[in-house]
């Protein structure tokens, strides 16, 4: 494998789970998150990620990697549309579920999803569409990362397909850090999930819907159900562990 494909498996395998460590620990110290902090979270999350995938995409054409390898073109236009829409609005519904069963459960693991749900998600109708922006960032954006460049280079290095899928997602969890074991395991298991399924349909454009469906349903659902008033104790308490 190339040295600079090896240096951004790097970059996503442990600066930018880092990364998003120390910015959750930042959110965490601050007592209340207004809405001029969300906004400009969100975007310079969105500056960032297509920064990144700027500079993949670079690296990727610089090395020869074609459209088809990263998943850019699409196969069977309706047989796509179809398993798009299907999916956007299966995993959508289960999304909105599991949000508002997590909202009537108690525990150490809803606390820290209330606090971080309070700081993140937004909380007025100005904020949704910077935060629908910021969702569809994340669909287009992480599936050209984690499906896209990430299988496209591990295929290429020989590997096979199954670790091809495990290795890709096993990033992409640890690029969710800042959410805890439990988001680990979950982004994991969604991003075998996605890596499959782009294998599948040997494009990304089904996983991009999927993938911004899910965070879309979280910007509704996840304040509906999650945000409500916390003590300021509760915050210190979860920011130190």
């Amino acid at each position: 494998m190339p040295w600079d494909f090896w240096l951004i498996f790097i970059v996503l395998g442990v600066l930018l789970p880092l990364r998003g460590r120390l910015r959750l620990q930042k959110l965490m110290a601050i007592p209340q998150m207004g809405r001029r902090e969300r906004l400009s979270l969100y975007a310079s999350t969105i500056a960032f990620q297509w920064l990144a995938v700027g500079v993949v995409a670079w690296r990727a054409w610089a090395r020869g990697l074609t459209p088809n390898e990263l998943g850019l073109v699409v196969h069977g236009r309706w047989r796509i549309l179809m398993a798009a829409i299907v999916g956007a609005a299966t995993l959508g519904t289960l999304q909105w579920f599991n949000l508002r069963r997590m909202g009537r459960s108690s525990g150490k693991a809803r606390e820290f999803m209330q606090v971080l749900a309070e700081r993140i998600l937004p909380q007025s109708p100005v904020e949704m569409l910077p935060y629908f922006g910021l969702a569809l960032t994340a669909g287009l954006c992480e599936e050209f990362l984690y499906r896209g460049f990430a299988m496209a280079a591990l295929t290429r290095a020989g590997l096979p397909v199954w670790g091809v899928v495990l290795s890709s997602s096993v990033l992409f969890g640890l690029a969710h850090l800042y959410q805890g074991r439990g988001g680990i395991v979950s982004t994991l298991v969604v991003g075998t999930v996605f890596g499959t399924a782009r294998i599948a349909y040997d494009g990304l454009l089904p996983v991009m819907l999927w993938h911004f469906a899910v965070d879309a349903v979280a910007g509704v659902a996840g304040p509906k159900y999650l945000v409500r008033a916390v003590p300021p104790a509760v915050g210190k308490e979860i920011h130190k562990a």
